[in-house]
């Protein structure tokens, strides 16, 4: 393992740590104004979402240039959108768009 791959990570935990032990810091945070409230709960599953955008849609060519790639994972995130969207069950979302990318991929499609 890389000791910049733990240095990554430590930062990690202390960008992300602070926005865990808030609750738990500052007993009060249910006083805080309704938009507050709703921009905190919405912060979590937008960064699952830049995440899987990222990682789904940019892909590196061997010369360094970063592209745009619209595969069977781009059709995985979109169903996986739709079904959380619709049911209300992110982990339905998730074991859906992964089972398809996987069965697309076992087809020989991705």
């Amino acid at each position: 393992m890389s000791t910049e791959l733990v240095l990554l990570a430590v930062l990690m935990a202390a960008v992300t740590y602070p926005s865990r032990a808030l609750p738990l810091l500052a007993p009060g945070i249910e006083r805080l104004p309704p938009r507050a409230l709703l921009y905190l709960r919405l912060v979590g599953p937008a960064v699952l979402a830049s995440l899987a955008a990222v990682n789904t849609l940019i892909v590196k060519a061997p010369d360094g240039t970063r592209g745009l790639h619209v595969g069977i994972e781009a059709v995985g995130v979109v169903v996986c959108i739709l079904l959380v969207a619709w049911r209300r069950n992110l982990l339905l979302g998730l074991v859906a768009g992964v089972a398809l990318v996987a069965v697309a991929r076992l087809a020989g499609l991705g």
